[in-house]
């Protein structure tokens, strides 16, 4: 399967679950609104998420999938069975273990990730009780991404991009369904996230079957293969996961700052997920097991046509979607979120943080993009380098602006540290020769992104004459659907009329792809 179509399933799938995850986030806006009650549960969900996207997702996968790879193209099948069998049961263990440990220090550990919670004795205890109730989702969903890892490696992602598709599906009827039986809606909320780490792990155990990859489960063993992920996965932790540390960063200080800032700098970063998940997300997803399979195959020229093909994607695909969210941050929040405890203060200040974070959404995309041209060279350590470096300027910036701009100063400090650290994968991968920009790619940017002002000045005069903050909720989203269908019409024009992409060229890539599918 072709790179582009294997970036369009793990997209749309992506796409889905995002927008499942807005109908949830709907519902919390309106059930929760942007208060104590809201924040608690966020640090509870991100507690879990931090850990899964720095040890299941982010370094596992970093590690694992080339190492997989390896093992499909020079030892087999069989081999390739047994090194994930033997991963698998030495994940299970490590988070099991880890689970039981943070839920014994669950009090302890909030002073680390909400130490501002601790002037609100009720909020403070309210997130510790809802941590507990989340954090094995750590273990199911670690699982998931071994196995994820797996199918993702055959060349199959439709299984592993849908599996977050059961998790807004849980949380959604958990808040619907099981809010009239528990103490608050959160509670309802952290049992969802429990439910859906079993849910989602079983699911992927079904289709690793299917593919013909069944995961056998033996007791914990080390041997070489093994020591050796471990030993690629600790620098990937940090490597992998700096966008996710950033943002644990941005919760704890934003604690501090004022009730509601948690709040307001997560609805920000869920609207802008959308755009980071379906392209960014999706392209690093597809991109890593092909690079590291191109190169195991000693394939280097094609592996680099790989990752030019990625930067280019990525940039043609964020790049509008980032200043669509600049020009429309509020209009956008107050579509999304303004309704019942989520009010006008509410809409405004996530607006705002929505149009810092925009700034830094093609740098977060092309972190994505660029970190596999490391993890598929099973070189973990340089982007550990990067990513140390990035956090300490995340947290200068943060102490430096916070007290100037409150909320918005945590948000522009990300974004300026992500760029930092998609500007240093670049460079050291251009100075290895690992990166090579071609002639395709460099004519091409400039197109994209004069498209991509072209459709931002049609968005910023349409949103000036058309819309009203007061209007009717009916009035609002129908300028908002003709806004964002003009906008792409703007952009797809201008692309294709400025040469930054072509249809008739996407056309035959997939063609090609279907026929590889069918071979």
């Amino acid at each position: 399967m072709s790179l582009v179509r294997s970036i369009a399933t793990v997209s749309g799938f992506t796409l889905l679950s995002r927008l499942l995850g807005f109908c949830r986030d709907i519902l919390i806006a309106g059930m929760l609104g942007a208060g104590g009650m809201a924040d608690a549960f966020f640090v509870a969900f991100k507690f879990p998420n931090l850990f899964r996207r720095l040890f299941g997702e982010g370094a596992f996968s970093a590690a694992f999938i080339p190492l997989l790879a390896g093992d499909i193209e020079k030892r087999g099948m069989d081999a390739a069975r047994e090194f994930a069998a033997r991963a698998m049961s030495m994940l299970v263990l490590i988070t099991g273990f880890l689970v039981a440990i943070i839920e014994i220090l669950m009090p302890w550990a909030m002073y680390v990730f909400a130490p501002g919670f601790a002037e609100n004795p009720e909020k403070f205890n309210l997130a510790i009780e809802l941590s507990r109730i989340t954090f094995p989702y750590l273990a199911f969903i670690s699982a998931v991404a071994l196995m994820s890892g797996v199918l993702n490696t055959l060349h199959r992602y439709a299984a592993a991009a849908g599996a977050p598709i059961i998790l807004n599906i849980c949380l959604i009827a958990a808040l619907l369904g099981l809010t009239p039986m528990t103490e608050t809606p959160a509670h309802a909320l952290a049992w969802g996230v429990a439910a859906a780490g079993v849910a989602q792990f079983v699911c992927l155990v079904i289709a690793c079957k299917r593919a013909g990859f069944a995961i056998k489960w033996q007791l914990p063993k080390v041997d070489d293969r093994v020591k050796l992920l471990g030993k690629r996965m600790i620098p990937g932790m940090i490597g992998a996961g700096v966008y996710q540390l950033n943002l644990l960063i941005d919760t704890m200080l934003a604690s501090l700052v004022s009730d509601g800032a948690v709040s307001w700098l997560y609805y920000a970063d869920r609207v802008q997920q959308l755009p980071l998940g379906v392209i960014g997300i999706a392209i690093g997803t597809a991109l890593l097991p092909t690079l590291s399979r191109q190169l195991q195959g000693d394939d280097p020229k094609t592996a680099m046509y790989s990752q030019n093909r990625g930067i280019e994607i990525a940039l043609l695909l964020t790049l509008p979607a980032a200043v669509a969210l600049g020009v429309m941050g509020l209009p956008v929040i107050n579509v999304l979120f303004e309704r019942g405890a989520f009010g006008a203060e509410e809409t405004r200040m996530t607006g705002l943080a929505l149009i810092v974070f925009a700034f830094g959404l093609p740098a977060s995309v092309l972190v994505k993009v660029l970190a596999p041209g490391f993890f598929a060279r099973e070189d973990t350590k340089t982007p550990i380098r990067i990513g140390i470096s990035c956090m300490i300027l995340n947290i200068a910036l943060i102490v430096a602006l916070m007290p100037l701009f409150g909320h918005l100063g945590i948000a522009a400090a990300t974004s300026v540290s992500v760029w930092v650290n998609a500007g240093s994968l670049c460079f050291l991968l251009h100075r290895r020769g690992d990166l090579v920009f071609d002639d395709r790619l460099v004519k091409r940017l400039p197109r994209i992104l004069l498209a991509s002002v072209l459709m931002g000045a049609a968005l910023w005069m349409a949103t000036d004459i058309f819309w009203q903050n007061d209007a009717l909720s009916v009035t609002r989203i129908t300028i908002m659907t003709f806004c964002v269908i003009g906008g792409l019409a703007v952009y797809g024009i201008a692309a294709q009329l400025l040469g930054a992409t072509s249809l008739s060229e996407l056309k035959a890539t997939f063609k090609r792809g279907k026929a590889a599918s069918r071979q």
